[in-house]
Formats: structure tokens, sequence, C-alpha cells
């Protein structure tokens, strides 16, 4: 029969989240394009990379918001072994875009593939403020371990007492998987998806337990 070896009071974890509508979003796309020799491939690739820049800001998006690396050649080959046969070089630039009109993405992306953005990686909403949403779940998280933790000390007969622990969770632990997926000062992002944005948070909460009044 199991035992609790040091008793010392109530452990509860509670979970809490928040939700919101988008208002930016971050567009990753690549030039990437195949030629014969390097030369061909570096200057194909910066025409691309040129024609994007350009519409990018006709889209009205300053190079600020514009991340961007320098362009990548590499070898590129097919096959294996003896069948293997060399196709040309690859020349690659990736870049992400910053755009809070999410009204005109979808004509943003047509128009940067148009120029030469040949390759969309991905694209994810986000919201302004973040760390104000994750704060707020932090906060929900508290309200429900402690209105557990109430629901114990009820039907225990006792009064609870203050909390004396408080331990932050990996909110993605909560799921299902128990504490031991982990925990400690993990920053998650939530899901996201074009409709909402929802950040999660999670906390294991210690209290006394007091004699009933």
């Amino acid at each position: 029969m199991a035992a609790i070896r040091e008793p010392w009071g109530l452990s509860v974890l509670g979970a809490g989240s928040v939700s919101a509508e988008p208002s930016l979003a971050f567009v990753d796309l690549a030039v990437d394009l195949l030629a014969p020799t390097p030369k061909v491939a570096f200057a194909e690739a910066g025409a691309a990379v040129a024609r994007l820049r350009e519409t990018l800001r006709e889209h009205g998006i300053p190079d600020a918001d514009v991340s961007g690396s320098r362009l990548r050649l590499t070898s590129q080959y097919s096959g294996y072994g003896a069948e293997r046969t060399f196709l040309g070089y690859t020349c690659e630039a990736k870049y992400t875009v910053r755009t809070e009109a999410l009204d005109r993405l979808e004509l943003l992306i047509e128009d940067a593939v148009t120029a030469g953005a040949n390759r969309v990686d991905d694209v994810r909403f986000e919201v302004r403020d973040k760390p104000a949403m994750r704060d707020e779940a932090r906060a929900r998280a508290v309200e429900a371990a402690r209105r557990k933790a109430e629901v114990y000390a009820e039907a225990c007969g006792i009064d609870l007492g203050t909390v004396i622990h408080i331990e932050d969770v990996n909110p993605e632990s909560v799921g299902g998987h128990g504490r031991s997926a982990g925990r400690a000062d993990h920053e998650h992002d939530g899901t996201l998806s074009p409709g909402s944005v929802r950040v999660d948070a999670a906390v294991l909460l210690g209290f006394a337990l007091l004699p009933a009044s």
C-alpha cells in the first residue's frame, strides 16, 4: 500500500490559457535556384532577391521588417555511388517577412512567389503583446490551482493555509504526460493558427494545511 513518506501539506497543479486574434504574421520565404555554374547561380539568385525586395517595398513592408541571410551556394547531385550525377549549383537566400496587413497576406505571398521567392517554408501568426498574454495565462493557472486546492481542503474538512511552494511547470506536460515530461523556466509559445493565437501556462502550488476553524 502506497504511503506519503514526508507529509507536509497540499500540492496541486493548475493550468491556464489565453487566446487572441492574431495581429501580425511572419512569412518564411526562400529564393532557391539551380544553375550550371556558380556565376550564373549567383546572378540569377541576386536578380530574384532584388525583385523580391522591391515587391515587398511595394506592399509597404520596410526593410527593417525583413530579416534575411546571405546567398548560400552548394553543389547538387542526384543518385548515389556510381550512379551519382552532378546537377549544378544551388544558390539559396532565406527571408522572414513581418507584416501586420493580414487582410492582404495572401496577395503578398502570391506577389513574392511571382517575384522570385520560389519557396514558402512557413506562415506564423502572432500578437503584438505576447508577454502580457503569457502573464494572464499564468495568473489563470494560479487561480485554477487555488480552486482545486480549496475543493480538496473542503472535502477533507480542513482549512487551506498560505502558499509555501510555487513551481513553474512546462504546460506541454499537463496534457497527459505528467510532471516528469518537463518543467522549470519554459517559455512556451503556445499553439498558433490562422484563427487565433493561444498561450498556455501551468503552475504547481503547495499549500499549508490548517485545522478546520
